[in-house]
């Protein structure tokens, strides 16, 4: 998997989930098509991340009790393209403003994890562990009881 160009980034979530769309255009008053191209766009990179695509379109997706199975699928394949990024910087926005706030909600990793692609599902087991988070069935055996549940 290459790599994107760093200001080519909110092209590629526009192309890869077009249900940021709206919240793009909205955000930079323009349509989403001349928005991602603007340098704004690419500096804004964690805003872009956590206002128009986890909190717009994938936290939404996974709260919902008929989740579209298709379009999560794309929104982590485009986390993957980011926790794969060789730039730190891209790397950690996707950390930061996707993964880190599925930590803050109740059932979110779970929902999450059977659409997460190899290398996020890795970066979140590191991120649960970091924070002392204990999930069933995904880094503590079904039988444990989880600290989280106390």
């Amino acid at each position: 998997m290459s790599d994107v160009l760093f200001e080519e980034i909110p092209s590629l979530l526009l192309r890869t989930v077009p249900e940021s769309a709206d919240c793009l255009g909205e955000k930079y008053g323009m349509p989403a098509e001349e928005a991602v191209l603007t340098e704004d766009a690419a500096l804004d990179l964690h805003s872009v991340l956590a206002e128009c695509f986890t909190a717009s379109v994938l936290m939404p997706q996974l709260e919902s009790d008929t989740p579209d199975t298709e379009l999560l699928a794309r929104c982590w394949e485009f986390v993957e393209r980011l926790t794969a990024h060789s730039l730190e910087s891209v790397r950690g926005a996707a950390y930061f403003e996707v993964l880190e706030p599925l930590l803050n909600a109740d059932g979110l990793v779970e929902a999450a994890w059977p659409y997460m692609n190899e290398r996020t599902q890795a970066r979140a087991l590191m991120m649960l562990d970091f924070y002392g988070v204990y999930l069933p069935g995904i880094n503590r055996s079904p039988g444990c009881r989880s600290p989280r549940s106390t």
